[in-house]
């Protein structure tokens, strides 16, 4: 195997093509990279045959992941969650049981298999399952209510559900013909479960399929209906590569996945960890002291979380908060919603400087990541992008905006989506596809996102964004929480609507608000409505849910 030693000897042919001279500095990047993960590195050379020869048989996917895996080191611990642990050869075994029960339940290549679980092993199983029959996983939202899912189930013709039995009264609504198998806890009617304690078993298993099962992510549902988004398969490890060029993971760590797995941060923790053989801790349900007495008993060095998770661990009380010791805690990667700069500033003040943000979507993957150092010099910023993605701000025409101008942000890189289960996929430019959202690059080089499109209003004919508002408004000393909206407005066309949740024992005073935004922002981002929550709502995955909050706005309006 390579070796980071080997790598500066390999110089690029100068009289080569310039594009086959780009090709190989960029393969000569991704290496290095996989070697300081850990990713490459020397072994035994017949687990490495065996390794490699799983990798060509079952492709990237995570059953390729955990086969090559079980080869390489089997007796290394793959997953820790409430129930034990589980070595990476015992895991592939594991997968390799429920895809032959799935097989005998009529599950085939093509098929489309819901999955309905909390962060655990069995998750991963049957992810391992799936990936082994060629069927497509749906990764349901263990948020949605009874009615959402009938419909999500449909819409992605699901043919069969592996559920915890927590969620037995809402699967119930299903039709009768869907079979299901239970991965976690009691039902209250017997049926097939996700095997656990497994032994090789004289049975065949399936032969490998002639294309890789597909993960299927939900999109948040925020604003409609969650949609189904078919994620690409890995080409290979040089996919993980780009997130560990900017999130220096390693074969070593120890990672927490509190995202949930059923979305697309989540999934991204389980994947790294299966690409660098890292131990993954799971715990089925999120609570803030619990994951720091986790980080202290498992000595995690590494947290995957949603930008709430970090919210509700620094609303512990700071005795709390220091009673357990998290010093071996150097990364703590979050996506999936925008973090205020107040939280990353207080979260690092309290945990040290190990908070990456990593800005993307279910659609584009990643987009860009902003660092430790990146988030000190600007805690507004989304960061740059790693290795092998590509940027750009657009205008109307599609052409570059200047540094510091607003316009779409477009993104390319090899993780881009292969389109929704409805056959409807996003705008591309260029190569870049759209992301929904608009924003500018500092003269840093940084990204900077002003906000979704479909989230700008115009207040008396000014363009403006409710993200610089929540930004402002958050580091005033009573504000725990704020989301900013728009409203309509008879004078106005729009106007903001300010959402605020004050800390426990602190109120907030409207007035004081629009004055901190005027002086700010000036006048057209002040909202003349301030409403005063003792909660935001937000779903599972901790996104704000806009058509949630109140529709009528009580009077607390200014001038």
């Amino acid at each position: 195997m390579a070796s980071s030693a080997s790598l500066p000897t390999a110089q690029p042919d100068q009289h080569a093509d310039p594009s086959a001279r780009s090709r190989l500095r960029h393969t000569l990047k991704v290496v290095r990279v996989l070697v300081k993960a850990g990713v490459l590195s020397p072994g035994r050379p017949d687990r490495i045959v065996r390794q490699l020869r799983a990798l060509k048989t079952w492709g990237a996917t995570i059953a390729g992941g955990y086969a090559a895996a079980g080869e390489r080191v089997p007796d290394q611990v793959s997953v820790i969650d409430d129930a034990g642990s589980t070595t990476f050869g015992g895991m592939n075994l594991r997968g390799r049981a429920l895809a032959r029960e799935l097989r005998r339940m009529g599950v085939r290549q093509g098929s489309r298999v819901g999955l309905l679980c909390r962060n655990h092993a069995g998750m991963v199983q049957a992810a391992v399952a799936c990936g082994r029959l060629g069927a497509d996983a749906v990764l349901l939202n263990t948020g949605l209510a009874a009615g959402p899912l009938l419909d999500v189930v449909k819409r992605n013709e699901v043919s069969l559900l592996i559920a915890d039995a927590e969620f037995e009264e809402l699967y119930k609504e299903l039709p009768p013909e869907i079979p299901r198998v239970t991965s976690w806890g009691e039902t209250s009617v017997p049926g097939p479960r996700i095997p656990a304690e497994v032994r090789e078993s004289a049975e065949e298993d399936p032969e490998p399929p002639e294309r890789p099962g597909r993960l299927i992510v939900l999109t948040s549902g925020t604003t409609g209906t969650p949609k189904g988004a078919r994620r690409p398969t890995p080409k290979g490890p040089q996919d993980a590569a780009a997130i560990l060029s900017r999130i220096p993971l390693n074969s070593r760590d120890r990672i927490l996945v509190s995202a949930p797995v059923f979305h697309t941060w989540g999934l991204a923790g389980v994947q790294l960890g299966m690409s660098m053989r890292a131990t993954l801790v799971m715990r089925r349900l999120f609570e803030p002291e619990d994951v720091l007495r986790t980080i202290q008993e498992q000595r995690c060095t590494a947290l995957f979380a949603v930008p709430v998770m970090l919210r509700r661990i620094m609303d512990l009380p700071r005795s709390t908060r220091e009673r357990y010791d998290t010093s071996s805690l150097r990364i703590v990667a979050c996506s999936g919603s925008a973090m205020s700069p107040q939280l990353i500033s207080d979260f690092m003040d309290a945990f040290g400087d190990v908070v990456y943000n990593l800005y993307g979507s279910t659609e584009v993957s990643w987009a860009t990541i902003a660092t430790p150092e990146d988030l000190r010099l600007a805690p507004t910023t989304a960061g740059r992008p790693p290795l092998g993605t590509r940027i750009a701000v657009l205008d109307e025409r599609g052409e570059e905006v200047p540094q510091g101008s607003r316009g779409a942000i477009h993104v390319g890189n090899e993780m881009l989506f292969d389109g929704y289960t409805s056959g409807r996929t996003k705008r591309t430019t260029r190569g870049l596809m759209e992301t929904g959202d608009r924003g500018y690059v500092d003269g840093h080089g940084l990204l900077h996102v002003a906000g979704r499109d479909d989230d700008m209003i115009v207040s008396g004919g000014e363009n403006v964004f409710p993200r610089p508002v929540e930004e402002a408004i958050v580091t005033m000393p009573a504000v725990r929480e704020v989301v900013v909206t728009g409203v309509p407005d008879e004078e106005f066309g729009q106007r903001f609507a300010a959402y605020v949740v004050p800390y426990e024992g602190s109120s907030v005073d409207p007035n004081e608000i629009r004055m901190h935004v005027r002086e700010e922002l000036g006048r057209f981002s002040v909202p003349r409505d301030v409403v005063v929550l003792a909660e935001l709502p937000r779903n599972a995955t901790g996104k704000v849910v806009k058509r949630r909050l109140p529709s009528s706005v009580p009077e607390q309006r200014g001038e």
